[in-house]
């Protein structure tokens, strides 16, 4: 009975790594994290091989309660907001993966990994 808690806590510590660097760009031994900004990318990182901007129009509803504890619908409202996306791509070399920062409006929001570098 005891080594189910123990199994799912080790479990639990195998994911952690991976979820740290979900969305951070390794550039010698300089980090940039998730919410850093474009200006700190390249100060860290220097300039991208290539770079690719794109518009996104996001859309969200909010539903607007009664208050009176009832499952009945108040209003609801859309708001509309475009949004700059930017995919750079970094070159590190022919022994380690490209990696491509996404920044949205300007602050690191994901980081893939694209094939072998050059």
């Amino acid at each position: 009975m005891r080594t189910l808690p123990a199994a799912l806590a080790f479990v639990a510590c195998l994911a952690l790594p991976s979820l740290a660097h979900a969305a951070s760009l390794r550039c010698g031994n300089k980090l940039v994290s998730e919410g850093a900004s474009q200006t700190d990318a390249v100060a860290k990182c220097g300039q991208p091989v290539s770079t690719e901007t794109k518009r996104e129009r996001v859309t969200t509803k909010s539903r607007d309660g009664r208050g009176d504890g009832s499952r009945r619908e108040g209003n609801s409202t859309e708001y509309s907001a475009s949004s700059t996306v930017e995919e750079w791509t970094y070159n590190f070399g022919p022994n380690r993966l490209m990696q491509i920062a996404i920044f949205r409006d300007g602050l690191l929001v994901d980081v893939r990994s694209g094939g072998y570098g050059y």
